[in-house]
C-alpha cells in the first residue's frame, strides 16, 4: 500500500482502528509518500454531534476537526510504513497553535491538508490546514507517534 496516491474508505478502515461515529474521514488523496496528503470529510446534517452542537445552529466541533486532521496524519504515516505497519497504531500525541477561523457547517466538504514538518524516529510533527471551498477554516500543528499494537 505504500505506493498509493489515495485511500478510499475501505483502505482507511484497514489502516485505522476508528469506526462510526468516530471515523471522521471519507477519503485521503494526493498522498506523497509519508510527506503529505489531503483528507476529505463530507460533513452532513446526519452527523451525531449535530444533535447537541448546536441543534438550532449546527456547527462541527473544532475538536473533531482536529481529530480528522490526526486521522489524516495516521493514514499518511501508515501508508508510508507499508506492510511493516500492520501490527502498529498511530497515537495522537500533541496539538499546538490550533486556530479556528470559520465554522464548518452541514453540507461543507472539509479538505484536511497535512504536511510532515519533522520526523524523528517513530514521532512525526505535521502542519495541518483545514479548508472549505479553498478558504482556511482551521489550522494546527499536530504530533503523532507510531507504536506496536
Amino acid at each position: 500500500m505504500a505506493d498509493l496516491a489515495s485511500a478510499d474508505i475501505r483502505q482507511i478502515m484497514d489502516l485505522l482502528p476508528h469506526r462510526y461515529p468516530f471515523l471522521l474521514l471519507d477519503k485521503v488523496v494526493d498522498i506523497d509518500g509519508g510527506k503529505s496528503g489531503t483528507g476529505i470529510k463530507n460533513v452532513t446534517i446526519n452527523e451525531p454531534f449535530f444533535q447537541g452542537h448546536f441543534p438550532q445552529n449546527p456547527v462541527m466541533p473544532g475538536v473533531l476537526i482536529i481529530e480528522a486532521m490526526a486521522q489524516t496524519a495516521g493514514v499518511i504515516v501508515m501508508l508510508a510504513e507499508g506492510a511493516e505497519a500492520q501490527p502498529k497504531l498511530v497515537y495522537f500525541m500533541s496539538i499546538e497553535k490550533a486556530k479556528f477561523r470559520t465554522p464548518v457547517l452541514p453540507g461543507d466538504t472539509l479538505h484536511l491538508h497535512l504536511t510532515l514538518a519533522r520526523k524523528r524516529g517513530p514521532v512525526g510533527k505535521f502542519q495541518a490546514e483545514a479548508r472549505v471551498d479553498g478558504k482556511l477554516v482551521s489550522e494546527a500543528e499536530i504530533t503523532a507517534m507510531i507504536v506496536d499494537k
